[in-house]
């Protein structure tokens, strides 16, 4: 019987990895559903003022809420996407999230909320420029410049001149612009969705939304996303 152990030994080694080496082929072999892009977590948080209700989930950007909001507001979808401005893979996204806005039109609502990582040394002040233009009603514009140039003012030595020139090239009071800069009606601006992004759980980004369900990361590619939009407007898959 000892002559025999080790054969014993070896042979149940390798049924164990046969077993396991099935079992990752079959997984692998299973699509990713269109469901299965969003994760199963609890739906983002809308965070009313202290001391008052929790809104119902449907409710995704509750009217008090100062949100960043492109699109119509009774849209189907209401995609809201944390982002850090100096992130490279939100800079990727950013462009793609650009086309979706124009392929699904009406069908969809896009809401961008600062979550300025402390590794990305302008992210914060770059947040800051887009809400310092935002006090003069050109946030868009300053957000889309901000990323678009996201190559240049990223590697710098100091990005506040960037911001400023785009200030300028947008039309906008450039000394109340530098002002509000530092100013901590900004500072509090984007203090407050980078409170509600850790209240939703966000550890990161770019972190999507699709009608306060998360979107799993694996997600963030072109087909991942129109899957995602398609499955939420109930379109069946091709």
């Amino acid at each position: 019987m000892k002559r025999y152990l080790p054969f014993i030994i070896i042979g149940g080694v390798l049924a164990i990895a046969l077993g396991a080496g099935l079992t990752l082929y079959n997984s692998a072999k299973k699509p990713v559903t269109a469901s299965e892009t969003l994760a199963d977590a609890t739906p983002t948080p809308n965070l009313p003022p202290a001391g008052g209700p929790r809104m119902p989930a449907s409710q995704t950007i509750p009217a008090a809420d100062n949100a960043h909001v492109r699109g119509p507001a009774n849209a189907k979808i209401t995609m809201e996407e944390y982002g850090d401005y100096q992130c490279p893979s939100c800079g990727v996204l950013f462009h793609e999230l650009k086309k979706i806005e124009q392929e699904y039109g009406t069908q969809m609502r896009f809401v961008f909320r600062h979550f300025p990582l402390q590794g990305h040394k302008y992210a914060l002040v770059a947040a800051h420029a887009a809400e310092a233009a935002s006090q003069q009603g050109r946030f868009w514009e300053m957000h889309d410049q901000i990323y678009t140039n996201q190559a240049g003012w990223s590697a710098a030595e100091d990005a506040r001149p960037f911001f400023l020139q785009y200030a300028r090239n947008l039309g906008l009071d450039v000394d109340r612009f530098n002002r509000d800069l530092d100013s901590p009606a900004v500072a509090a601006r984007v203090q407050a969705d980078q409170q509600r992004g850790v209240a939703a759980k966000v550890e990161g980004t770019p972190t999507l939304f699709l009608n306060g369900r998360q979107l799993r990361p694996e997600a963030y590619t072109p087909e991942g996303l129109r899957m995602a939009l398609d499955f939420m407007l109930g379109k069946k898959s091709k």
